[in-house]
């Protein structure tokens, strides 16, 4: 009997073994993303938008969807072939509304749908793109956040474009493309009556308003320097609303203050403030407060040297909740006024998209290695997870294991690392190893769930993805390190988790990848021409010639900060710019990619060290996506980038190609 026993459960756990398979690019189409969710007044549902990926169409569409408090029941609000996104419940909770072009409106605009059912209908009808909206605490009216523009009808009488006019310092953004003076501007909308009224003017951007829970006020960040495209200079201001007020300047700190948030009884805010006066992408908010009528802010987090976000005050007041990014971790933190701290969620995994409910109650947003965003609920201190999206497709799925490990670079620094080791395979087993880099550099790989690390190693290899100096969660100091420095400490610090990995059995030696995407793929480049071991590459929206993409790029502030401008600091441009200078060095296949349009990381960066490496001999490919910026949004462009990863990978590394087909080269 106990032999039966034991051979029914063999069967069990290995049909359930056997139905699973290994994620593929295809699976692209079957990862949603869920986002924004928002608790109703009433605290018995969580709105939120859903997206999901459209073969067919080869684009993604986002609905609106609800689910009560308790997880038992969940409701498709929108369902139409346009995007809608940006709910918001009206205070009094009566409305959900939300932001789209549906049904052929030609701008974007708040769509009200009553609580008691029935289809949305349009609120606002105005000629001009909405790009965000807060409703006032007394229900009456909405702040409306526009960016000077043509109306659409305008639009269409066109027959031919513009001339594009510049004159400002920063003159180009991805996504927006050229920029000419237009800025984002506040107007009140009244719900009633639909009149329109204009709250501010000027050549300045207006950003992050939040309303006093008196419905009086509005608090908001802009930056009234007298070049504000040369600075970081942003202020907290107030405005009263009423017809003809003026702003009031709250915080006179040199740096960038942001994130505004009232407290329930209105006299004091709390805001993240920079540490630094001059601008730098290394820098590190601190959480603040300071009172209504302005003064002397009080830093709550001062003996915390880690990266927080998402401001939110307790229902009671007494106490600041944020989330703090801290080593491969994100969770949700409590500072009370005196600065004491208290780390509510735990675990190995990451929190964000903190929103506050009803009572002690709070909704984010969080994820695990081997779980994609869900939403969460934080009742009196417990978590609990309230929607389950993706477990039909993740249980048909076999997930590689994440484990972190630290490694010692040859100068000493300690760097924090996750490892993905197949599904399967024993430790003592050597395997292939792809080297995966994080962009940013200031973002931070952490333990959330990572689709393309699970997808290289669903096809046998071990992936490692190292937090090197210029990452975040470790102190500004760590992050700082690599000021006007770049591609020396970053460099050390992969070699040394490379080196690491050999060293303990995991890495075959003879078998070594790397690969990367935006300063992920600059770090590629600046890798291969440091080291030879590598036997194949991929460096996506990267550059090399750092010289060539002033004035190219997005980036001129940071370049001058950190550089200084070319004419007067040449040694230094030459020595950020030495994987392009030598080329020669480079003796690793290479797959290049970028998007057409990106002007984060333009094209010229891929195309100069494809030309370079086609001119040396060197194995090499150029992979540009049509109409793309930075990131891909159309979801064949990324399961087309997935597939060639990873035949270029096992094309020099003695690996199974994938039998999905790929576009004929041209």
């Amino acid at each position: 009997m106990r032999k039966l026993k034991l051979i029914v459960l063999f069967c069990f756990f290995s049909s359930k073994i056997f139905s699973q398979h290994p994620f593929t690019p295809s699976d692209v189409y079957k990862i949603k993303s869920i986002s924004d969710p928002q608790v109703s007044p009433d605290g018995k549902w969580v709105a939120y938008v859903l997206t999901t990926p459209d073969s067919a169409k080869d684009k993604s569409n986002s609905d609106i969807w609800m689910v009560s408090w308790d997880g038992t029941e969940s409701v498709k609000l929108t369902a139409s072939p346009d995007a809608e996104y940006h709910p918001r419940w009206s205070p009094d909770g009566k409305y959900l509304t939300f932001l789209s072009s549906r049904y052929d409106t030609k701008s974007s605009q708040i769509w009200r749908m009553d609580r008691r059912g029935g289809e949305a209908e349009k609120l606002t009808e105005l000629k001009y793109n909405i790009s965000d909206f807060v409703w006032s605490p007394d229900s009456k009216k909405i702040l409306l956040t526009i960016r000077d523009q043509e109306s659409s009808d305008e639009a269409e009488k066109k027959k031919s474009a513009k001339p594009i006019v510049i004159d400002r310092y920063h003159f180009k953004s991805d996504g927006d493309g050229y920029l000419e003076r237009k800025r984002n501007h506040l107007y009140l909308f009244d719900a009633e009556s639909k009149k329109l009224d204009t709250l501010t003017r000027g050549d300045f951007d207006e950003e992050n308003p939040a309303w006093s829970p008196d419905s009086k006020r509005i608090v908001l960040v802009s930056n009234r320097s007298s070049d504000p495209d040369r600075n970081n200079n942003n202020d907290l201001w107030m405005i009263e609303v009423n017809k003809g007020a003026t702003l009031k300047q709250l915080t006179q700190w040199k740096g960038s203050d942001s994130n505004p948030s009232f407290s329930p009884d209105g006299k004091w805010i709390a805001y993240l403030k920079s540490q630094l006066e001059e601008f730098s992408v290394y820098d590190q908010s601190q959480l603040a407060v300071i009172s209504a009528d302005g003064g002397a802010p009080k830093i709550l987090n001062v003996t915390l040297d880690r990266d927080v976000s998402s401001p939110r005050w307790s229902n009671d007041g007494q106490s600041v909740l944020t989330v703090v990014d801290d080593d491969r971790r994100s969770h949700v933190t409590s500072f009370d006024l005196a600065g004491n701290k208290k780390q509510i969620t735990t675990g190995d995994r990451i929190f964000f998209s903190l929103q506050r409910g009803t009572g002690n109650n709070w909704v984010t947003l969080s994820s695990d290695p081997a779980t994609p965003n869900e939403i969460y609920i934080i009742e009196n201190g417990i978590t609990r997870r309230l929607t389950h999206i993706h477990d039909d497709f993740l249980k048909l799925k076999t997930l590689a294991t994440v484990e972190a490990f630290n490694s010692k670079s040859k100068d000493g620094t300690n760097v924090g690392s996750l490892l993905f080791r197949p599904f399967g395979k024993s430790k003592n087993e050597k395997l292939p190893l792809i080297l995966w880099i994080h962009g940013g550099p200031t973002s931070q790989d952490d333990f959330s769930f990572d689709f393309i690390p699970q997808l290289f190693a669903a096809q046998g290899y071990a992936v490692a993805s190292v937090n090197y100096r210029g990452s975040s969660g470790r102190g500004l100091a760590y992050s700082k390190a690599i000021s006007g420095d770049w591609g020396n400490k970053e460099v050390i610090d992969l070699i040394g988790a490379v080196d690491h990995l050999i060293n303990t059995g995991v890495a075959d030696p003879d078998r070594l990848a790397i690969g990367g995407w935006s300063y992920g793929g600059i770090l590629t480049d600046y890798v291969t021409a440091t080291d030879s071991r590598f036997k194949a590459a991929a460096s996506g929206a990267g550059s090399a010639l750092q010289l060539s993409m002033y004035g190219s790029d997005q980036y001129t502030l940071q370049y001058e900060n950190e550089l200084g401008v070319p004419w007067r600091n040449m040694d230094k441009w030459m020595k950020v710019s030495y994987p392009f200078l030598n080329v020669e060095k480079i003796k690793t296949p290479t797959l290049y990619m970028v998007g057409e349009k990106d002007f984060n990381v333009p094209a010229a960066g891929g195309e100069q060290m494809y030309q370079a490496l086609k001119s040396l001999g060197v194995p090499t490919e150029f992979v540009i996506y049509p109409g793309q910026h930075h990131g891909l949004g159309v979801p064949s462009y990324q399961k087309d980038r997935y597939a060639r990863y990873i035949d270029w990978y096992a094309k020099y590394l003695g690996m199974p190609k994938l039998k999905e087909k790929l576009p004929e080269k041209k």
